[in-house]
C-alpha cells in the first residue's frame, strides 16, 4: 500500500471512529464503533490496489450513513441509559 493511500486509510478510520462517537445512544454507539474496527481489522492485509479503492470507496459511503444516522439520532434523542453515568 502507497504511503499516501495509508495516510488516507488512516483518515477515513479517525473519521468514522469520531463521527460513531456522535451517537447520543449507548447501543447505537458501542454497536457502529465495534463494527468500524471489525471492518478495518478484517481488511487490515489487504495490498490489491482495486481492492483498496473499493474499500475506500465502501468506507465513505459507510460514513456518510453514520453522519445521516447521527443527525437522525440527534432529533429524537431519549434517556441516557444505565451504563452512560
Amino acid at each position: 500500500m502507497a504511503a499516501s493511500t495509508r495516510v488516507q486509510v488512516i483518515s477515513l478510520y479517525r473519521m468514522m471512529l469520531r463521527e460513531s462517537n456522535k451517537f447520543p445512544a449507548y447501543n447505537f454507539r458501542t454497536y457502529a464503533l465495534r463494527r468500524v474496527r471489525d471492518a478495518f481489522r478484517a481488511n487490515r492485509k489487504v495490498e490489491d490496489p482495486k481492492t483498496v479503492e473499493r474499500l475506500m470507496v465502501e468506507g465513505q459511503q459507510t460514513l456518510a450513513l453514520i453522519q445521516r444516522q447521527v443527525s437522525i439520532g440527534k432529533m429524537y434523542e431519549t434517556q441516557k441509559v444505565v451504563v452512560e453515568d
